[in-house]
């Protein structure tokens, strides 16, 4: 694992998704996420399933931190509104789905990537 690759991508993933969300909207945010893994799947190189093992890790690292905040928002709502163990519950379902669908999207801009540069690994 290029560990380089992914760590950019990581930074670029936080940068766009929050710049972009910010001062354009959510649907931008989520370009500037894809944008990020396909320049990860790039930089590491060696085809589009090397770029997709990178993406997804990008994304995963990209993931967790998205899903903490958005599970931290939407368990507190829950609670104050249905009680502890479902603003617990819903945290954690929330952070394994925003996880997941993170790395699948990932994965998919890895491999974009991975095939704009096919250097050898």
């Amino acid at each position: 694992v290029d560990w380089k690759a992914v760590i950019i991508g990581f930074i670029l993933t936080i940068v766009l998704g929050l710049l972009l969300g910010i001062f354009v909207g959510n649907i931008a945010s989520s370009i500037g996420f894809f944008i990020a893994t396909i320049i990860t799947g790039y930089l590491a190189g060696g085809g589009p399933s090397n770029g997709a093992l990178h993406g997804a890790l990008t994304a995963i690292l990209g993931g967790i931190i998205v899903a903490i905040i958005a599970a931290l928002i939407g368990s507190t709502l829950v609670t104050i509104t249905a009680g502890a163990a479902l603003g617990i519950t819903t945290g954690v379902i929330a952070i394994i789905i925003i996880i997941v669908a993170y790395a699948i999207v990932g994965a998919i801009g890895g491999a974009i990537g991975g095939l704009l540069n096919r250097k050898s690994v």
